[in-house]
């Protein structure tokens, strides 16, 4: 049977240090990028609060959401709906590894959020016993000797202050589909769907790659 797995992305408010989640989508995909199901949530204890909004970090995009909400492209939900939802598509499919790019930003996200909603009843998002794993790290050794992304970065100068490449999934997308003008739009199930890209790209090239975040 085919091996499946989750990628997650939120988007929060409140700030770094202390995300809160106002909308999270995941997709249960596989080594090749097929996608088995979507998921995209807004959380509606998070998204109603309007003090809580007002530090959203794409707080411009709340009349989109409004208006995917009512087309039903989007679900408003509490988050212990949406947790119980993703406890269960984990189980539907067979679920023990997910990923994220920069899956230590998300982890810390979607437990804190379960924190500060049941003010610390309930500490912790993901399944018990789940592998938890990082497509930014697994980028970095994918792309590390990659002699083509280093060309990419040094000619569209995708490089931090200090000279070394960059490895957002913006521009790893971008160098994966050879499409400059690509964005990311910063929701959760569209940034899904660049990051399951990412992963297949790593799995496919090197299988037995270290995936896990710690």
């Amino acid at each position: 049977m085919t091996e499946k797995f989750i990628v997650l992305d939120t988007e929060t408010t409140n700030s770094i240090d202390d995300p809160i989640v106002y909308d999270m989508g995941w997709a249960v995909v596989d080594a090749c990028g097929t996608v088995y199901a979507t998921y995209s949530y807004v959380v509606a204890d998070v998204f109603l609060d309007a003090e809580l909004m007002a530090s959203a970090f794409f707080a411009d995009k709340i009349p989109t959401y409004w208006e995917q909400i009512k087309s039903g492209e989007r679900t408003l939900a509490k988050f212990s709906t949406i947790r119980k939802a993703f406890h269960a598509c984990a189980k539907q499919y067979g679920v023990t590894k997910f990923f994220a790019h920069n899956m230590r930003f998300d982890y810390r996200s979607t437990n804190l959020t379960q924190r500060f909603l049941t003010s610390s009843k309930y500490r912790y998002f993901f399944p018990y016993g789940a592998q938890i794993c990082d497509t930014l790290k697994m980028a970095r050794q994918a792309l590390k000797n990659n002699t083509d992304y280093d060309n990419f970065c040094w000619e569209n100068h995708y490089l931090t202050k200090r000279g070394c490449k960059r490895y957002t999934a913006e521009i790893i997308y971008r160098f994966l589909t050879n499409n400059l003008q690509f964005e990311e739009e910063h929701t959760g199930l569209a940034d899904v769907l660049i990051e399951k890209e990412i992963l297949r790209f790593c799995l496919q090239n090197f299988p037995d790659m270290d995936c896990e975040l710690w």
